[in-house]
């Protein structure tokens, strides 16, 4: 299998040296004679080959090569006069206006240009390395996936730049959640508290009235009063607790669950296994969350019975729903899991739904280290002693077999220089100088790789673990 995959990528070599020479002529084409209908269509078939080296490499040589490609532009929005802006021109259709923000997507994001510099290089590369893929296909593989993870992994400005990019979306959707919570304390209190302080004004000043002409009338609007007065205060107690109950401020996030249980008209379990509470945002986004999914198990899925279940894996926050309803519940159809989702994506957590017809409906919510100690770096994981030690040695010899006994006798050689000096393979015979000098290279060239490679790979690994 691994043979036939080697000659899979000797046969993409092929292909990928005639994409190279019509990207090229594209290129050409593009800033020559301003053919920029061409640069689209070329982007996407040089990303094509790039994915499908990404699949090689993980699938056959186990090595992960992330995408670092900018996340796509968002599509036009209209504008209330019915137009499109695309930078000081406007347009009657969207179409002009997205293919200007793909143009400006794809000549922007610097892995275009890297996927570019990859695809010239590749077929050169891979004829170089096609002895090892033949002889060695495992090796030959592994070597080639090295090659492609040099310029198809992203960088770290690349990581940097995807990161602001998704700090910025999650503050977006944290700004338009808390203006919806705004938004419903403002309508909270104009509908039910206002009302009632204005109903309780207005009795209290037909008291005043009343108080001299007929007693007994104004005794019975004071009992009204008083008992406005005591709604008003429900009212408002209700309202507090919306927007951050006290018994989750003062006993923490299991506590404050179990309080919703035995408030909700269901049959529901709670099992909490936390080593430490969380922090109050993350409590508190995760306490509503679970409030809103009780709220649908009993108002749109018929459920008798829920088990709630909060524990944690290693730093990372899991809280799992299930319920006995009628299930089909769908993000897409409703705004309740949608605002689930945007409390928890601003602390990078992720809701998971399985809800096929006819129940059971789980949800599990998942918030990644929010549960770490007061010292997170103590619990790295370290290199063994081993690899570290052939690390060591490796960096602190190379040198010897690659400069003084490689590299500097054989440029003496070519150069006719006969000052033997302490250069072992010149004091060997004429037909094992060349042999020796080659491989003592060789030596130093494979220690300084093995120094690379062994801190690179175990870092990989404890990533991939984690």
């Amino acid at each position: 299998m691994r043979f036939r995959w080697a000659l899979a990528v000797l046969a993409k070599a092929i292909i990928e040296a005639v994409a190279a020479v019509v990207a090229l002529v594209c290129l050409a084409l593009v800033f020559c004679l301003g053919m920029v209908f061409l640069f689209p269509p070329m982007v996407r078939t040089v990303r094509r080959l790039t994915g499908w080296t990404r699949r090689l490499a993980r699938v056959h040589a186990g090595m992960e090569i992330a995408t670092p490609y900018l996340p796509e532009p968002p599509p036009p929005v209209q504008l209330a006069d019915g137009w499109y802006r695309s930078s000081r021109t406007l347009y009657r259709t969207p179409r002009i206006p997205a293919w200007n923000d793909r143009w400006k997507w794809m000549i922007g994001d610097p892995a275009t240009w890297r996927d570019l510099l990859w695809l010239v290089w590749d077929p050169f590369v891979t004829v170089v390395l096609a002895p090892a893929l033949l002889v060695a296909p495992r090796i030959g593989l592994r070597a080639y996936a090295y090659w492609c993870r040099l310029l198809l992994a992203p960088t770290a400005a690349m990581r940097l730049a995807g990161q602001v990019d998704h700090l910025h979306r999650v503050r977006s959707l944290a700004m338009d959640t808390q203006a919806a919570e705004m938004r419903r304390i403002e309508r909270d209190l104009h509908d039910g508290t206002q009302a009632r302080l204005v109903a309780l004004g207005m009795t209290l000043g037909a008291v005043e009235e009343l108080v001299d002409r007929n007693p007994e009338a104004a005794k019975a609007l004071l009992a009204k009063a008083r008992d406005t007065s005591s709604d008003t205060l429900t009212e408002l107690r209700r309202l507090v607790r919306g927007i951050h109950p006290p018994i989750l401020a003062e006993r923490g996030l299991g506590d404050a669950v179990r309080a919703l249980a035995m408030d909700s008209p269901l049959k529901v379990d709670v099992e909490v296994e936390l080593p430490q509470r969380p922090q109050a945002p993350v409590e508190a986004a995760v306490y509503f969350a679970v409030s809103e999914l009780l709220a649908n198990a009993a108002r749109h899925g018929n459920a008798e019975h829920v088990g709630i279940d909060i524990s944690h894996n290693e730093d990372d926050l899991r809280v799992t729903v299930v319920d006995d309803g009628v299930g089909g519940a769908d993000p897409s159809r409703g705004s309740g899991l949608v605002g689930i989702e945007r409390r928890l994506s601003a602390f990078d957590g992720v809701l998971a739904v399985s809800s096929p017809p006819g129940g059971p409906t789980t949800a599990t919510m998942s918030v990644p280290t929010v549960l770490s100690g007061p010292w997170p770096w103590a619990k790295l994981p370290k290199m063994p002693r081993w690899k570290l030690a052939v690390v060591i040695v490796a960096w602190t010899t190379a040198w010897l077999p690659m400069f003084p006994q490689g590299i500097v006798p054989g440029i003496m050689k070519i150069f006719g220089n006969e000052d033997k000096v302490w250069f072992l393979a010149l004091h060997l015979p004429e037909p094992w100088q060349w042999p020796t000098i080659i491989a003592m290279t060789v030596l130093g060239t494979g220690l300084y790789t093995l120094g690379f490679a062994l801190p690179a790979a175990y870092s990989e690994t404890s990533r991939s673990s984690c």
